[in-house]
């Protein structure tokens, strides 16, 4: 697996520096704005008056990357240098986050799952894994029980993705930690990694966003009749989403897999991207087919 985790500085440097210049166009003029976001890596398809930005890298089976509340397509920087080696990576900002912005009261959260099927039919993909973080997983986790048939793979990031019963409820009622992004060590050991995670968080386009929208709780049972393979991750300090809350939904899902990694907060792909990385490859490797 080292070989699959191999990757230059410079990889990684690239991508995060196209994302961030991008991102700077958010203190630009208007005018200046779209010609920073119709360059060859960031591009859009419109859906009506909303405009769904995203970048596609890399050849192989594609997989989507859903990313969390505080997040944008950049989110990914540490992961589509790495996986794009093997597989078609999608990273895009859903609907109302970087630089995907909502029209005025418009649907928001509720539009997630049929953005994820408009994006991957204008891309021409029929099938396709799925990658989320947090607010994320609502997006892969829906789509997944709408589309059975459409997903290949499905990765859960410190996410239930929406899901919620009487004993999740409890569960999440037990929690007494204050609510954080990371581990409570992790600003101090790596403020870089901190300040970036900030200033991606800061790339949003400012706009509307309804968040009185209400989606409805995702139907487990057509992605467990699909035997679609499942593989959720929580950082074993996650004190937004506690990995007893995963596991309950682990074993919800028969066949599913379940890994708490050791030191991490709620930030798994972003505080032990290596392992998030070796993770997602070893899970994708077993479960896609790779002669796509």
């Amino acid at each position: 697996m080292k070989n699959k985790l191999a990757f230059t500085t410079q990889n990684r440097r690239t991508f995060l520096q196209r994302s961030l210049t991008i991102g700077a166009g958010l203190c630009l003029t208007s005018t200046v704005l779209p010609a920073l976001a119709q360059n060859q890596y960031l591009t859009s398809m419109a859906l009506g008056d909303f405009n769904l930005f995203y970048e596609d890298h890399g050849s192989g089976p594609p997989v989507f990357f859903a990313h969390g509340a505080a997040g944008t397509h950049a989110s990914w920087w540490q992961q589509v240098p790495v996986i794009s080696q093997y597989y078609r990576c999608i990273a895009y900002d859903q609907r109302g986050h970087g630089f995907s912005r909502d029209i005025e009261m418009g649907p928001y959260r509720t539009a997630f799952v049929e953005d994820l099927r408009a994006l991957m039919d204008h891309l021409g993909i029929a099938k396709a894994s799925l990658v989320a973080q947090s607010m994320g997983g609502r997006s892969c986790l829906g789509f997944a029980s709408k589309y059975p048939d459409r997903v290949d793979a499905l990765i859960m990031g410190d996410t239930t993705g929406g899901y919620v019963d009487a004993e999740i409820e409890r569960l999440r009622a037990q929690n007494t930690m204050t609510r954080a992004a990371f581990a409570p060590e992790f600003a101090q050991n790596h403020p870089e990694l901190a300040f970036m995670y900030r200033e991606i968080s800061s790339m949003s386009l400012p706009g509307p966003r309804n968040e009185n929208a209400r989606t409805t709780v995702p139907d487990l049972q057509p992605i467990i009749d699909a035997e679609i393979p499942v593989l959720f991750i929580v950082g074993e300090k996650d004190a937004l989403v506690r990995p007893d809350v995963i596991e309950s939904m682990h074993k919800k899902m028969p066949g599913s897999e379940f890994v708490v990694v050791p030191g991490s907060g709620h930030s798994v792909y972003f505080e032990k991207a290596e392992i998030f990385n070796q993770l997602i490859l070893e899970f994708l490797n077993k479960n896609v087919d790779l002669t796509f």
